[in-house]
């Protein structure tokens, strides 16, 4: 008996999802856990799977259609088998088969000068090129190249941007490409760009928000960085190099633990406080953001929390985070220091009631004993979800967070 193939819910918060890929054609056995195709959901690239033994009878959507959850795309069953009873819950699939890309930094031009030849990309071992996942998969819809597609990624590796300026890319059978019209483009939203709107329209309109803002003297914070990544520099060699932004999520974790009012969700008909820190962390990627959860970060050293935000912020970025690693956080960090953004507001995640917001730290004159001497100062600012946290609340919370980060031995292991 023939099989429905439905686009699955493959993370939490999706609603739809955009078929990047079949991996079984029509006529191919499958059985049941076989990667059949490969999906873009709102957060990651995911494998739909065969939940039926037979072959795949019917494709009922091109690759790079945008499909709503639970609707059909797919038929598996026996050779020959009459489907037509089951054709009836095909979905009219969105025209949406451009690929992802970011938004343009500046008009498009009308006539683009001839670009010069890309430099060549690097490989691998075994002479593979080095792209992202997204970057690959965006390539073969394409019909690019990638062995002349110039990378701009960590060490020269392709990501989805560079696809965006390569000029060798012919134009695209049955696809519906950017909408330009003279000095505009108009690109179609990506999965996690939809998401992202959705979900801050939730949070900056419902949630009654306001915030606090303190300023740290992260003097004593920066030697004991450097006292740290000095001495594991003089070890093994293999130990993590401990940034700014663990030693703020590791201080943060344990102010947490010692204020639970903060670390607390918004149930409508109640207040869920958590005995348990989740950190979410906010990294950007390709086409908008995502924010990984370090797990029981009050019970971890420095260095674990350093080591899993690197693991976990790579990992975002090639898409491959599994749903439990970017869900679950009870309170979130958000740091644009390293893009000299001296202070800012971030906006909460619901059903968090609360976000921190990390600037970069800024060398300047300040007055310590009664003399004018350079010191340096990193300002946080919290936005609070005032139907959890009141002012005095969330001003506890962050003297209570001031105060190790000025006196960091206590929290460094």
């Amino acid at each position: 008996m023939a099989s429905k193939v439905l686009m699955e819910a493959l993370s939490p918060t999706m609603e739809e999802g955009r078929l990047v890929e079949w991996k079984k054609n029509e006529g191919d056995p499958v059985r049941p856990g076989d990667v059949i195709a490969e999906v873009e959901t709102d957060k990651a690239v995911m494998e739909l799977v065969a939940r039926a033994e037979g072959v795949l009878l019917k494709q009922l959507v091109p690759a790079g259609s945008t499909v709503a959850v639970t609707k059909l795309v797919g038929v598996i069953g026996q050779p020959g088998e009459d489907i037509s009873a089951l054709l009836g819950g095909a979905p009219a699939p969105k025209a949406t088969n451009a690929p992802t890309a970011p938004l343009p930094r500046g008009p498009a031009a009308s006539a683009p000068l001839p670009p010069s030849p890309p430099a060549p990309p690097p490989t691998a071992s075994g002479g593979r090129t080095k792209a992202s996942p997204l970057a690959r998969k965006v390539a073969r819809e394409r019909g690019l190249d990638l062995g002349a597609v110039a990378g701009s990624g960590p060490e020269g590796r392709i990501v989805l941007r560079d696809l965006d300026k390569s000029a060798t890319a012919p134009a695209a059978t049955g696809t519906a490409p950017a909408t330009a019209a003279g000095s505009y483009q108009d690109v179609p939203l990506s999965q996690i760009r939809k998401t992202i709107a959705r979900r801050l329209a939730q949070s900056i309109g419902p949630v009654p928000t306001f915030y606090l803002t303190t300023e740290v003297d992260m003097d004593r914070t920066w030697e004991a960085r450097e006292a740290l990544n000095q001495a594991g520099q003089r070890g093994s060699g293999a130990e993590t190099k401990i940034s700014f932004n663990d030693i703020v999520m590791k201080a943060t974790a344990a102010a947490l633990k010692a204020h639970p009012a903060c670390n607390a969700w918004w149930q409508d008909d109640r207040i869920r406080y958590w005995n348990e820190v989740h950190l979410s962390v906010a990294v950007a990627v390709e086409d908008g953001l995502i924010t990984p959860v370090v797990r029981h970060a009050d019970r971890k050293s420095l260095r674990e929390i350093s080591a899993e935000v690197k693991e976990l912020a790579g990992r975002a970025r090639e898409r491959r985070l599994k749903p439990e690693e970017y869900t679950g956080g009870t309170f979130s960090i958000s740091n644009l220091g390293m893009f000299d953004i001296d202070q800012f507001t971030a906006i909460i995640n619901p059903p968090e009631a609360g976000i921190l917001a990390v600037g970069s730290i800024v060398e300047q004159a300040v007055v310590k004993q009664g003399a004018v001497v350079p010191g340096r100062r990193l300002r946080l600012t919290m936005s609070c979800d005032h139907r959890v946290i009141d002012g005095a609340t969330g001003a506890a919370f962050l003297r209570t967070l001031k105060g190790m980060l000025e006196n960091p031995l206590a929290i460094v292991y």
